[in-house]
């Protein structure tokens, strides 16, 4: 079916012709510029300043009360005094850098000058008329800033700014104080033994049973503790000690093993031990995999070899997990030969390696 009249129409319609772009769109201007109350009452305005001082005076009681707290909890009082003290340490620092954010947000947005200013592109290098204007420029943009007013704001934003880093410095200051022992990191209680005995025993964690090397069959994992910790002197600490001493037990059939000459005597029959304190960041190190021999950190990944001297493998760690020497007594009880012969645990300054 046919529509002659359609046809026609389009037949007979001209097409348009495309319009020019201009060259150049007229520049539409800002919109006219809304004064703010804080610009047009002095009330207001001085309201502004105050709220923003007591921001700013919160920021320096926050950053004070998490000084207080970090000496307020006692570290040598046990793992939960170092969680508080820490916890307001951080606490403090965030709410005071917080709270400073916030109040120069509320000074920029009620107190700064906001009306838009448009300046031409010019050439660069700059002539040294350009650069006296761009002087003459800044100056007034501090003028706007309207700091040289209200030196209540300019005191309080000082203060605040003295104040907020001390909970974050503080912390580094008593690291280096006479209190602070960094030798802890290089002993644990590995180096103690009972009077008279060949080596301290190792036994299970938490049962404190010491173990027998035949007891010890390949692919068997054991957690690991110093027996009798807590009970020689200088272990008055229990948890400090055991953070520190904590070892993972394994056997691997002796021709797999990867030992360095030097190290060949501190292995027992294909039975290796090797620190749990990951060399990253301290995580607990105890996900075996029975198939590739691998020691997995469960926080980042890192991956230690145990029958090639507990190497990295994968992941962020950068040394070997710290090996305790191993032997047996006269009665077959597995027995440590000496204390770890590095620092356990993540890098620190005073560390040689």
């Amino acid at each position: 079916m046919h529509h002659p009249d359609f046809l026609s129409d389009a037949t007979n319609s001209e097409v348009a012709e495309p319009q020019a772009h201009p060259e150049r769109f007229e520049n539409p201007g800002l919109p006219p510029h809304k004064e703010r109350l804080s610009d047009l009452d002095d009330k207001a305005a001085k309201r502004v300043e105050l709220q923003v001082v007591g921001l700013l005076v919160l920021s320096m009681v926050a950053a004070i009360a998490g000084i207080v707290g970090y000496f307020m909890f006692n570290p040598s009082e046990g793992a939960s005094a170092v969680r508080y003290s820490t916890l307001s340490i951080g606490a403090g620092l965030g709410l005071a850098m917080l709270l400073i954010g916030v109040a120069a947000v509320h000074w920029a947005k009620a107190l700064m000058n906001d009306a838009e200013m448009v300046e031409e592109r010019h050439p660069i290098p700059s002539d040294d008329k350009t650069k006296e204007e761009a002087a003459q420029l800044l100056s007034e943009v501090t003028a706007d800033a309207r700091i040289e007013r209200r030196p209540l704001l300019k005191g309080a934003l000082a203060s605040a700014l003295l104040l907020a880093p001390l909970p974050f410095a503080v912390p580094l200051i008593g690291n280096l104080s006479s209190d602070w022992n960094i030798s802890k990191f290089r002993h644990t209680a590995w180096a103690n033994r009972p009077a008279g005995a060949q080596g301290r025993r190792l036994a299970r964690d938490p049962e404190d049973e010491p173990i027998r090397a035949a007891d010890v069959t390949i692919g068997s994992v054991f957690h690991v503790i110093p027996h009798e910790l807590g009970k020689l002197p200088g272990e008055e600490h229990f948890m400090e000690e055991k953070a520190k001493a904590v070892v993972l037990l394994v056997r691997i059939d002796p021709s797999e093993l990867i030992e360095e000459e030097d190290r060949k005597d501190w292995s027992y029959d294909g039975i290796v031990a090797y620190s749990k304190i990951c060399t990253h960041v301290g995580c607990p190190v105890a996900l075996y995999e029975q198939q590739t021999r691998h020691l997995l950190c469960p926080c980042h990944q890192s991956t230690f070899d145990m029958r090639d001297g507990a190497k990295v493998v994968f992941g962020p760690a950068k040394r070997a997990l710290p090996q305790l020497p191993i032997t047996v007594d006269d009665e077959g009880y597995l027995i440590a030969t000496s204390d770890f012969h590095e620092p356990v645990g993540p890098s620190y300054w005073e560390r040689l390696k």
